[in-house]
This record gives C-alpha cells, sequence and structure tokens, in this order.
C-alpha cells in the first residue's frame, strides 16, 4: 500500500487531490449524518441561527472554498501550504454541494424530492475527482504521446473534437455522459451517437418532423427511466436521506 501510494500518488504530484476528495467525502458524510440527527431530533446538534436568519452551512462552505481556492494558489506549490488549503477546499467544496439543490433553486428544498440533486452532485463530483486520481486527463490529452503533445495543431484538433462530442451528448439531453465525456472521451462518444432525450435541444430541433424518432426516443427514454430510477432513489435515500412527502395542495 506504502509503496503504491508513493508511486501513483505522492510521486505524480497527486496527494493534495487526495487530501481534497478526503476532505470533500468525509465532510458529506459528516454533514448528512449530522443533518438527519437534528431532522430526528436526536443528540445534541441543532440549526445555526443568527437572530432569526438560519445559517446554512453553504455560508462556511463558500467561505472554505475561496480560502482554501486562494490558499493554494499564494502557495506555488510548495511547503505545507498545498496540503492544508486542499484540505480547506475539500471541506468547503463538501459543504457548497450538499446544498446544491439551495443554490440551483433559491429555496430551502434540502429535505424535499428536488433536494435529490445534491446528493447527485455530489457523488458526480466525486467520481471524476476518482477519474483524475486514477490518471485520466480532460479530453484524454493523457492518451497522446510526445510526438503527438509536441504537434500544437494537432493537439487543439483533438480536443476539439472530443470537446465536440461532449457538447452533442449534452444537447441530446446526456448530462452525465457529457461530463464524464470530458475526462474518458469515449464515454462522450457514446452519448454523441445514442438517440436524444425527449424534451432536449436535439430532440426539439430534429425529431420535430420525425415521428418514428420521436417515438423511439420516448419509448427508450420510458424504458431507462422505469429501469433506473428506482436503484437510484434507493441510492440516493441511502446517502442522503428520504425526502419529505409531497405536501397536498391547501383547499381554497
Amino acid at each position: 500500500m506504502g509503496q503504491w501510494l508513493e508511486r501513483n500518488i505522492i510521486e505524480p504530484g497527486k496527494l493534495p487531490l487526495l487530501l481534497a476528495l478526503t476532505a470533500f467525502v468525509v465532510t458529506f458524510v459528516v454533514t448528512r449524518s449530522i443533518t438527519r440527527l437534528i431532522r430526528a431530533d436526536k443528540g445534541p446538534f441543532g440549526n445555526v441561527t443568527a437572530g432569526s436568519v438560519h445559517i446554512h452551512h453553504v455560508v462556511p462552505g463558500v467561505i472554505l472554498t475561496v480560502v482554501g481556492g486562494f490558499g493554494a494558489v499564494a502557495s506555488g506549490g510548495h511547503g505545507f501550504g498545498p496540503y492544508l488549503s486542499a484540505v480547506l477546499f475539500g471541506v468547503g467544496a463538501g459543504l457548497v454541494l450538499d446544498e446544491f439543490a439551495l443554490i440551483l433553486h433559491l429555496d430551502d428544498v434540502y429535505w424535499s424530492e428536488a433536494g435529490r440533486k445534491s446528493v447527485e452532485m455530489v457523488v458526480l463530483t466525486a467520481a471524476l475527482v476518482v477519474l483524475l486520481l486514477a490518471g485520466f486527463a480532460p479530453f484524454g490529452v493523457n492518451d497522446l504521446s510526445q510526438q503527438e503533445l509536441q504537434n500544437r495543431a494537432g493537439v487543439l484538433t483533438g480536443v476539439a473534437a472530443k470537446f465536440g462530442f461532449a457538447l452533442l451528448a449534452l444537447s441530446k439531453g446526456k448530462v452525465r455522459l457529457a461530463v464524464f465525456g470530458v475526462i474518458v472521451p469515449v464515454v462522450a462518444l457514446v452519448g454523441s451517437l445514442r438517440l436524444a432525450r425527449p424534451g432536449s435541444p436535439w430532440a426539439r430541433r430534429f425529431y420535430r418532423r420525425r415521428p418514428r424518432a420521436r417515438a423511439k426516443a420516448l419509448l427508450r427514454a420510458y424504458r431507462h427511466d422505469r429501469r433506473w430510477s428506482r436503484p437510484t432513489r434507493v441510492v440516493q435515500d441511502w446517502l442522503g436521506g428520504k425526502p419529505d412527502p409531497p405536501r397536498p395542495p391547501e383547499r381554497p
């Protein structure tokens, strides 16, 4: 284990990234555990308030993220600074993304159905950082030889093509494939070749006069959602807690 850590993490200079990822995951787990205890009215924890204002943990998260980011830039990559900055950044990012849904909706939807977006964003971010630790680089630059890297035109063309695949996948409504495709280009290629999801910009533009393609896309999306929605919800509930049931509409 020590040799693997030295060869794959320390020597390539990835230790700050590992520390940031560890701090990020631990912060999310601890934060969710505390919020679930507060929700169940157990333990010594409670909401932080300043007078009548509820202080969401995204606030210290933003502060820590800013401090960690500027600290990493100011340290110049030397001494103990990068490691401390990485931990601060990871803690701050964990607090911020745990309330990603609040930022997205500008509303306290933490325990609502919309709050699942926070858990999804945390899992997606952690997965991308793991890929970076594993040696993947954005747009597959790590797959190029030294001779190819010296040819700037070739590199720019390759990056542009892979970025185009990611954009195409995104236009087809394949958000996860597009994001992962930035790190693993073959994923974006797969997303760009598959049928677009109904309601995506691609489907609205190119399936409008193609009823067969539109029907096929609807059927495929229905089968995909039916197959994966329940397992996804189970995992999200296990990680972040089950959302509150929707409130019944008020009677006039």
